[in-house]
């Protein structure tokens, strides 16, 4: 693998985390890590003609998680490689066939195009923990979804019990976690994410978890550009519509 670091960070954890990778896959194009000064700047990957590019915050590149979020993103390279659908599929095509001829809520799209990536990180881990050990992972997802459900008020008729101001994405978020650990068998079933998801559900009581949890469960491993599709068509659409009957299918095609 060819590894460019740009920026005034130590290019240590990115290159461990590609010795790592290359024990069982390798990149084709070259890697450009471009450290960002934004302490808020997500961990994201492009892929430009000829090379990829790993974005990534100073904060993050200097954290106890830098060789593992490394190690995701080219997972993520990986599977653009290989032109797999859940990394070639358009999101917006998808939300199209799912919502044509309705009027969605804007807020309501940005949690699909989250939804969508979440169905993209369950493909990139399958990659990637396969390769490193899971322990940061799990602490991260427990760190990320306690967070979500902090600070909540007092156990009060009628009240949240998170302090989110989008409790259905905080659910979803909640069955994505459950999926992975259990996807890979990580963590007991008395592992305090099950708690922290049980919150997250009483607090939406119009997300099925369970059932999010299921969807991400199935996600086949080779699926067709049109399987793919239709999974991410009816996410979409259970999300946005509570499952109505009809249309999914019909949209896929």
């Amino acid at each position: 693998m060819d590894i460019r670091v740009h920026g005034s960070t130590s290019p240590n954890p990115f290159l461990s985390a590609s010795d790592l990778f290359e024990t069982e896959l390798d990149l084709e194009r070259p890697v450009h890590v471009r450290v960002r000064d934004d302490p808020d700047e997500r961990t994201w990957t492009a892929h430009p003609d000829g090379h990829h590019v790993l974005n990534i915050s100073r904060q993050a590149a200097t954290s106890v998680m830098a060789r593992e979020l490394a190690l995701h993103e080219y997972s993520h390279m990986a599977r653009n490689e290989q032109s797999h659908p859940s990394h070639t599929q358009s999101t917006a095509e998808a939300l199209f066939l799912a919502f044509a001829g309705r009027s969605v809520e804007r807020r309501k799209l940005t949690h699909c195009y989250q939804i969508a990536n979440h169905m993209k990180d369950i493909y990139a881990d399958d990659i990637t923990l396969d390769l490193g050990p899971s322990d940061k992972l799990v602490t991260f997802l427990e760190s990320q979804l306690a967070a979500l459900v902090a600070d909540r008020p007092q156990r009060l008729p009628g009240r949240r019990l998170t302090a989110t101001s989008d409790p259905e994405m905080t659910a979803v978020n909640a069955a994505f976690a459950l999926a992975m650990v259990e996807r890979h068998d990580l963590v007991e079933r008395d592992h305090r994410l099950y708690d922290l998801a049980r919150t997250a559900s009483r607090d939406a009581p119009s997300v099925d978890v369970q059932g999010f949890k299921y969807r991400f469960l199935s996600l086949g491993d080779d699926p067709t550009e049109s399987e793919y599709r239709k999974a991410l068509v009816d996410a979409a659409r259970e999300y946005v519509l509570g499952g109505e009957e009809g249309g999914s299918e019909q949209a896929a095609d």
